[in-house]
């Protein structure tokens, strides 16, 4: 399968020049990059790398992986960010956790706090944690825009690339 993903070691870095045999001592079978696994695809397509203006139109079955892929990466910020807000207001503010979940969701979805914060702490995580949560879903809904804005802009290129040569 062309979408199929291999794993690979990378190529090990030249002897070291104090005579030692790898980090792990002599005769380890740890390679002197550190053990580094990485994750090779015989596609060339990666997860989240678009495809070039000189390249076809990415068909349609690997979009909508593409768009699942993206969606996916939207809700885990979702996830830490509300996990970032229940366990600040738990910890900051005293809230208990269905106070704290309400509030985190509220801000981190544009709405506002719902409890009053009474501790200064509380009040300081509630202000960075706003600031935070416009920040985020400006770059969630970027996520999420992507691979429909480049979609629509590498089909116009292409059109335009066909009239010029």
């Amino acid at each position: 399968m062309a979408d199929e993903l291999r794993w690979s070691r990378p190529p090990a870095a030249a002897e070291p020049a104090d005579g030692t045999d790898g980090p792990a001592g002599p005769g380890s079978s740890v390679p002197h990059n550190g053990g580094i696994l990485t994750m090779t695809s015989r596609s060339p397509r990666r997860i989240l790398q678009y495809e070039h203006r000189s390249q076809p139109l990415l068909p349609r079955r690997l979009f909508i992986k593409r768009l699942i892929n993206h969606g996916l990466l939207a809700l885990a910020v979702v996830g830490v960010s509300l996990a970032i807000g229940v366990l600040g207001y738990r910890a900051f503010a005293g809230l208990s956790w269905i106070d704290a979940l309400m509030n985190a969701a509220m801000i981190l979805g544009g709405m506002g706090p719902v409890n009053p914060i009474s501790t200064v702490a509380g009040k300081l995580f509630a202000s960075f944690y706003a600031l935070y949560a416009g920040v985020a879903f400006l770059a969630i809904a970027a996520v999420l825009i992507a691979p429909f804005a480049h979609r629509l802009l590498h089909t116009l290129h292409l059109e335009d690339f066909g009239e010029d040569g």
